[in-house]
């Protein structure tokens, strides 16, 4: 997402620091207040640890009344301390993020004037709060922005990888927007979800996982509808291998510390809907497909029935690694393997050309090296092999990628693998 709504929080060396906010209020303009920490505004009989949170019960109103409040990020809803704030009768809050959060700020409708800033930013303004004896701020009103760069970045809350419960399938398949997304809303709560907030609006800007979902379901649904002959496992194909790990700067998707990201951030990469109506190529996946891949995860006959007609015989398992995923994870390559994919043309013919990326000390070879498809629906296989390069390995999860083009379509899967000795 290349928009943000931002603010600035100015303290009295004028040093300036930016920030993410949907206060809809603000403080006049150029007029500089008491700043104060919040662990220096507790009760007496409370940490200086707790009160710093933003606590319900932590903060004394006559230390904070009228000033600008530091609060540290965790434990309670970001909101939650800017309603603290204000019931303690502050004039406004900078919400400083802790050093898990890093540089994820997030844009929230707190109650009275209030600014998001990362780590870097909070560190520095509660060094000056200590380096003088009167500290002074102002928080500037917020404006939207367009064009941000870099976007997108990978936002703290995303899920991670590698996968826990089957680690030879790569997770997360793809990332898509989540931070600041202007949603319908309920007005039978307020914008913060919170008892004492009064507000109603028609609409929010939320973030979380649960906004990236929507996005990549109506990606889905708008592929079905264009290609209503596809298989969910072809949508997701589609979805995966159209999509890109470089941000709008075409660099690097970064994380939310502003360190490269990697597949177990982003999966494929941030969805491009409009690239994924014209894949070239699909990793296909049918209900027999399904069903040999529960037998594989140690699935018996009965159990499986439970999700058939009838009963299904688990002779024909598959090895984990050869379940034809847009994506190649080997959690545990020792000497070196052979995987296997079916690709299927869903464009014109052609020829389609490998390339790879290889994993640091990970040789990879893909035979054969061309596919040519005559028509549409035709199905190729081949086979990727790796083998670790000895002294190069890393004894850690490292990556690379294998793309098919035919100079018009690429078709990119992330290749995930980690060398054992």
């Amino acid at each position: 997402m290349d928009r943000d709504f931002s603010n600035y929080v100015v303290i009295g060396d004028q040093s300036r620091f930016k920030g993410a906010s949907l206060s809809p209020k603000s403080l006049p303009r150029g007029k500089f207040y008491k700043l104060i920490s919040a662990a220096d505004a507790r009760l007496s009989h409370v940490s200086a640890n707790e009160a710093l949170l933003c606590k319900n019960g932590t903060l004394d109103p006559r230390k904070v009344k009228g000033k600008i409040l530091v609060c540290l990020r965790g434990d309670n809803a970001r909101v939650d301390k800017g309603e603290q704030a204000l019931l303690a009768s502050a004039v406004g809050m900078v919400l400083a993020n802790n050093l898990v959060s890093g540089s994820e700020i997030l844009s929230d409708p707190h109650f009275l004037p209030a600014s998001h800033v990362n780590y870097t930013d909070g560190a520095a303004i509660f060094s000056y709060i200590n380096s003088t004896k009167f500290p002074t701020a102002q928080i500037t009103r917020v404006v939207t922005n367009l064009g941000v760069k870099p976007s997108p970045f990978m936002a703290a809350f995303s899920s991670k990888g590698p996968n826990t419960i089957i680690p030879e399938i790569l997770k997360p398949d793809v990332t898509a927007p989540g931070v600041s997304v202007i949603a319908a809303y309920t007005e039978a709560a307020g914008p913060t979800d919170q008892a004492y907030d009064k507000r109603r609006v028609p609409y929010n800007a939320m973030s979380g996982t649960s906004m990236s979902c929507p996005h990549v379901s109506g990606v889905a649904g708008l592929l079905k509808t264009l290609h209503p002959e596809w298989s969910p496992a072809a949508i997701r194909s589609a979805i995966m291998t159209s999509a890109t790990i470089l941000d709008n700067a075409m660099e690097s998707i970064m994380n939310n510390s502003f360190y490269k990201a990697t597949p177990f951030s982003y999966g494929a990469g941030h969805i491009q809907p409009n690239r994924a109506m014209d894949p070239g190529l699909v990793y296909d996946l049918g209900i027999i497909d399904y069903l040999n891949f529960l037998c594989s995860l140690g699935y018996n006959a009965m159990q499986i029935s439970n999700v058939t007609d009838g009963a299904y015989d688990c002779s024909k398992r598959i090895g984990l690694l050869d379940f034809n995923y847009p994506s190649i994870t080997v959690p545990k390559l020792s000497r070196s393997i052979t995987v296997t994919r079916t690709v299927k043309n869903v464009g014109f013919p052609g020829t389609y050309r490998a390339s790879i990326l290889e994993p640091n000390g990970v040789l990879v070879l893909v035979k054969p090296a061309y596919l040519k498809f005559k028509k549409i629906g035709e199905e190729k296989s081949f086979k990727v092999m790796l083998k670790v390069k000895g002294a190069g390995a890393t004894e850690d999860y490292s990556f690379g990628e294998l793309i098919w083009s035919d100079t018009e379509h690429h078709v990119r899967s992330p290749i995930v693998v980690k060398a054992i000795s």
